[in-house]
């Protein structure tokens, strides 16, 4: 079922494989979905420290969820003609071996789309007709986010790859200025090499430390 993409509908697009361009219309606009996106933080100890620094590691894969409905009572064919739709994206594609790379589209597009595989999908049929044919479904879907390149902020994502000149504070470590620099408290000693400091705890107030760069 093609629809125009702007549209303001929710539909869900195919980005590669044997059925790429495709659009599926979610054909009742649910009125909500929810987005879950974590991240992983590691814990680094400094002795002497009442507490761990907490380096990022990695942002972990969002998450849609929401409920789609569907009802042919008044058409009088088979809903499942319409929910096969969804629950077929999860079937292997034979061009990718996998099953395909998809776009989760709410309204207008978005400068950046929500980009997933169908991860899960329960369909309930709510109604019959006389036949024994169902008529009304409601689904659960879950959409998991598929990263295919970088996003703008991560092409722009700014590190430690020149050498600079930092001037130290009051109560500052080579660990705590080793964190803001690389984002990492354990790269204290290239600091330190570099200005050759022999004593990580002596730092003093307006000192001029050079920043290597970290490969």
């Amino acid at each position: 079922m093609a629809v125009d993409p702007r549209a303001k509908k929710g539909f869900i697009e195919i980005l590669n494989g044997e059925n790429k361009g495709e659009q599926i219309e979610i054909l009742y606009f649910p009125p909500e979905y929810s987005i879950e996106k974590s991240n992983t933080f590691a814990e680094i100890s400094v002795p002497g420290l009442e507490s761990p620094y907490l380096q990022y590691v990695k942002g972990n894969a969002g998450s849609i969820t929401l409920e789609a409905f569907y009802d042919t009572y008044e058409e009088g064919t088979d809903v499942r003609e319409f929910t096969k739709q969804l629950s077929n994206l999860m079937n292997i594609d034979p061009e990718l071996h996998a099953p395909p790379p998809l776009r989760f589209i709410w309204g207008m597009p978005s400068q950046e789309p929500f980009t997933c595989v169908l991860e899960r999908v329960t369909t309930r049929f709510t109604m019959f007709n006389s036949n024994g044919i169902p008529v009304r479904a409601r689904l659960s879907i879950t959409l998991k986010e598929f990263k295919i390149g970088l996003n703008e902020r991560e092409r722009n994502k700014q590190s430690s790859d020149r050498t600079k000149v930092y001037v130290t504070k009051q109560g500052e470590s080579l660990w705590s200025i080793a964190y803001k620099q690389y984002g990492d408290p354990a790269l204290w000693r290239h600091i330190a090499y570099k200005n050759r400091i022999y004593d990580p705890r002596s730092l003093e107030p307006g000192m001029e430390l050079i920043i290597p760069s970290v490969e």
